[in-house]
């Protein structure tokens, strides 16, 4: 994949050792990046029995991590450019390890102020990481990407998976089985630190990049990944729903469609190093045929009820395979580390404003209209924009803050 010949140099690994431990380090963020929220949902019957918290509450608690990604990914730049990329994400897993032990402490108020701290650390993290991975690998970003964005996908399903049981076998139940996910966040730091002693990263020194609003390219990029963004959290709040209503699926059997739709995810995600290759024109052809995935299980939903399975594994796979396009994205359009931090705090921001958004929205053209017809249109006609600007993002151009 091409970089541009005037990019920034940034720190690099001087020894193969040293890039061993960086290989190490963001693998092992990546699997911190989500197992402390994703076991919320599988204990939240029990969190909400414990505490008496309502319905309203309850769902505040799943979605307040996603508006602490976009709020805390808008700020990332300004603070990397002034701390450096390493150190930066050093205090990010310090705060998601402060976050998880704040969530211990009984009380309403300790759990959402945990998640909220725990959000905005994994937002920074969120950030980042498509950054480093520009600057201290630029030669592996689709490989890397889809590496990191798996052990996100699957140790986030272990978290989901271990959480009961954990409770029911810990003292302290639901609060050790969430506070246990700190532990690799702890592990991070420890390996992390020298990491920052050896160098800042890059980002640090000369003007602080501003988020490229004015860029058509950075809108393109940013309008990928929100709209995966947007499509992915519709499904994993209303596909379980939707095929019920739509099929008559008895309800256990299409809640296991959500696992089966992550399965397909993580498959997809595994498959983009070598559908995209190195080149510039095999990853956007990849980018494109992973939006066509989704766009077509997606309307097998709409006009095939009764294909509900066939329709979730072939929009798991283009959702799996488009959101590590969507970072790669990131990554391969900025022309160099600072700006690949404004560029990725821009587009996950957005993102991520879109994904907290998506659902709600949906629900409630699915009250207004009565059927679940209307919504799924409305998702097809986002797979398509997706469709535009995964090829606009494709483009073998670069971003300059």
């Amino acid at each position: 994949m091409r970089t541009p010949e005037t990019a920034a140099a940034p720190t690099a690994p001087t020894t193969r050792g040293t890039t061993v431990v960086l290989l190490v380090g963001l693998l092992l963020v990546a699997c911190a990046m989500r197992a402390p929220i994703t076991g919320v949902g599988s204990v939240l019957p029990i969190v909400s029995d414990d505490l008496a918290l309502s319905a309203t509450l309850a769902g505040a608690l799943t979605s307040l991590p996603l508006l602490a990604f976009a709020a805390s990914s808008l700020v990332v730049p300004r603070v990397a450019a002034r701390l450096g990329t390493r150190l930066t994400l050093v205090l990010a897993l310090f705060l998601l390890v402060a976050g998880s032990l704040l969530r211990w402490v009984p009380g309403v108020v300790p759990l959402f102020a945990g998640t909220a701290v725990l959000g905005v650390a994994i937002g920074v993290a969120n950030v980042l990481m498509p950054a480093l991975i520009r600057a201290e690998f630029p030669g592996r970003i689709p490989l890397l990407t889809s590496t990191y964005v798996v052990l996100m996908q699957v140790v986030a399903s272990v978290s989901s998976g271990v959480a009961v049981p954990l409770s029911e076998h810990l003292a302290g139940g639901w609060r050790s089985a969430l506070v246990v996910w700190a532990a690799p966040a702890l592990v991070c730091v420890v390996l992390w630190l020298p990491l920052v002693r050896r160098g800042s990263g890059p980002a640090t020194g000369g003007p602080r990049p501003r988020a490229p609003w004015g860029s058509g390219l950075a809108w393109a990029v940013t309008a990928f990944m929100a709209a995966q963004s947007v499509i992915f959290y519709v499904m994993l709040a209303w596909l379980a729903t939707m095929v019920h209503d739509r099929s008559g699926t008895d309800r256990a059997a299409a809640g296991v469609l959500l696992s089966v739709m992550q399965v397909a995810g993580v498959v997809g995600s595994l498959l983009v190093p070598v559908v995209a290759g190195r080149t510039v024109v095999r990853t956007r052809r990849a980018a494109m045929g992973a939006t066509t995935f989704t766009m077509t299980g997606l309307l097998l939903l709409l006009l095939v009820p009764d294909a509900a399975v066939v329709a979730v594994v072939v929009a798991g796979l283009g959702m799996g395979g488009a959101v590590v396009l969507a970072l790669a994205s990131v990554s391969a359009r900025a022309a160099d580390g600072a700006t690949a931090v404004a560029l990725s705090g821009m587009a996950q921001g957005v993102g991520y404003l879109a994904a907290a958004v998506g659902p709600v929205l949906i629900g409630a053209l699915h009250v207004a209209s009565g059927s679940w017809t209307v919504p799924l249109v409305v998702l097809v006609l986002v797979a398509a924009g997706q469709l535009v600007a995964a090829r606009a993002a494709g483009k073998d151009a670069f971003v300059r803050a």
